[in-house]
């Protein structure tokens, strides 16, 4: 379980955020563009601090400022799927698959077994040799999805994971993304836009407005949340 109960202050206001997400459950963090969905992803993966306030994963505490705590993102154990993805440009879609466990030191022969498991799984072993800036805007997506997945993290954060990608291929990802991330197990966070992933992907949903929550409920009851949040364009905070 991820729990968080934070505080940051942000350039136009405060963000101020508490909620749970269980074990295994999908949580969709929808809101206008500038809302604090992105700031937020980044003060749970360590990437920024709250100025104060307590997350904990699993009951151990990831941030806690009165306990001076505060745990790199290095050793969270985090798996972080960027909105622009992240890869390394010029190293091949098995290198970029493989660059968790090799900082984490694996031998090679684990590595070799972890990748070759995880690529065929997304379908990208045919094309591992390929550079991650030659490959398509869904075969990235799937390259980023795998490198977070194969550190077995104990928490997914994905941020507008299928905003590259146009409609058709939206379509089709979802019900994968939707697959994959829930063979995981681990709580996960998804920022979207788009109202048509909350309803095919999501468990619960959270509407975040200017870093607080406004409503939060079941996918199924998002769709009733206001008219134009599916055409706006989201970006990082």
């Amino acid at each position: 379980m991820l729990e968080i109960d934070i505080k940051k202050g942000l350039r136009d206001f405060d963000l101020e955020v508490k909620m749970m997400i269980k074990e295994g459950e999908i949580l969709m963090l929808v809101g206008d563009n500038g809302c604090g969905k992105t700031s937020l992803l980044n003060l749970v993966a360590g990437l920024q601090d709250p100025d104060e306030g307590r997350i904990a994963l699993d009951g151990r505490p990831l941030f806690d400022s009165g306990l001076k705590i505060r745990v790199a993102p290095e050793g969270r154990n985090i798996g972080y799927v960027f909105q622009s993805y992240a890869l390394f440009p010029h190293m091949s879609v098995y290198d970029n698959v493989a660059f968790g466990l090799r900082t984490r030191r694996l031998s090679r022969r684990a590595i070799e077994s972890r990748v070759m498991e995880h690529l065929k799984a997304a379908g990208l072993w045919d094309i591992r040799k390929a550079r991650a800036v030659e490959v398509s805007g869904g075969q990235r997506q799937r390259v980023a999805l795998a490198r977070a997945l194969i550190i077995e993290p104990d928490l997914l954060l994905l941020d507008e994971p299928l905003s590259a990608l146009d409609v058709r291929k939206q379509a089709a990802m979802r019900k994968e993304l939707r697959e994959r991330i829930h063979a995981c197990h681990v709580p996960s966070i998804i920022v979207t836009h788009d109202l048509r992933d909350v309803a095919s992907i999501g468990d619960r949903a959270c509407l975040l407005e200017r870093g607080r929550i406004a409503l939060t409920g079941g996918a199924d009851e998002v769709m009733g949340w206001g008219e134009g949040l599916q055409d706006r364009e989201g970006e990082p905070v």
